[in-house]
């Protein structure tokens, strides 16, 4: 079984997007900056940002990004959600 990890680290969170091919995203019309990894086509209930933009939103809002790296037969995993610092 792979583990999730926890970090805050913008690079981190960008190289492990990438290598998925992830790119970043919020959910459109939400006011307090909703953030998702869009893989793949877009989806229609989010709107693309650039990472700059996302890394605005991931820190102010004080997010951490909860991920897991591989799955527990070793393939490459996309499990990700946002959660509060606190």
């Amino acid at each position: 079984m792979s583990e999730a990890k926890t970090t805050d680290d913008h690079n981190e969170i960008q190289q492990w997007a990438e290598r998925r091919k992830g790119r970043p995203a919020r959910v459109k019309g939400a006011l307090d900056g909703i953030l998702r990894i869009d893989f793949g086509e877009p989806e229609n209930g989010l709107e693309p940002i650039s990472w700059k933009e996302f890394f605005l939103i991931f820190d102010h809002n004080k997010l951490l990004f909860l991920y897991q790296d591989t799955t527990g037969d070793g393939k490459l995993s996309r499990f990700n959600k946002f959660v509060d610092r606190n």
